[in-house]
């Protein structure tokens, strides 16, 4: 009797593992270092692709994903410069209106408002204040119906917002000032 349970209980863990990886998704990416074909360009920043990351340092705008997002998690590597405006607003609602329709997950270590990087302009400021300017950082987004959490180089800065204004939409990379590089974008969406 007791082979018979501990059969049985590994295979409902198996199953529930298996499960939960199907709801959970496959990590895609949606930039590789080399092609902006999932992208749209949207104002007159001048991006383009030098060492297998997408970088700009004139002009504002943004690259908007064609595809759009509810619950996912998205994990990106920027590289700023000290005074760089950057950041990735997510469920973008008008791709021709990005700031006024998505949430805006901040890189900008000088924020004059206090969103610095790892916030989420209007809604959290970073819980711990993480520079992001001069080097490589890791940034992860996780949005789960009306709940976000962010991290940034591993610290998480956003734990558990609150926010129901935009149930879906697309991601946009931004660029604001200085000099802005992304490279590895990458999202899994979830059951």
């Amino acid at each position: 009797m007791l082979r018979r349970t501990s059969f049985a209980t590994t295979v409902g863990v198996v199953v529930l593992t298996t499960a939960s990886l199907f709801a959970q998704g496959a990590w895609k990416t949606v930039f590789d270092g080399k092609d902006l074909s999932q992208w749209n360009a949207v104002g007159n920043a001048n991006w383009k692709i030098v060492d297998g990351a997408v970088q700009a340092d004139m002009g504002e705008g943004f690259l908007v994903s064609k595809a759009v997002y509810g619950d996912f998690e998205l994990r990106a590597e920027i590289w700023v410069s000290e005074k760089a405006n950057s950041g990735i607003f997510i469920r973008v609602e008008d791709p021709k209106q990005v700031t006024s329709s998505a949430y805006e997950v901040n890189i900008f270590d000088e924020s004059p408002r206090g969103f610095f990087s790892g916030a989420i302009v209007d809604v959290a400021k970073a819980a711990s204040e993480v520079k992001a300017g001069g080097k490589w950082n890791t940034l992860e987004i996780v949005a789960k119906g009306s709940h976000f959490t962010i991290r940034l180089n591993g610290v998480t800065t956003v734990a558990d917002a609150v926010d129901s204004r935009r149930p879906r939409g697309a991601i946009a990379l931004q660029y604001g000032a200085g000099t802005v590089k992304f490279r590895k974008v990458e999202i899994r969406t979830r059951g």
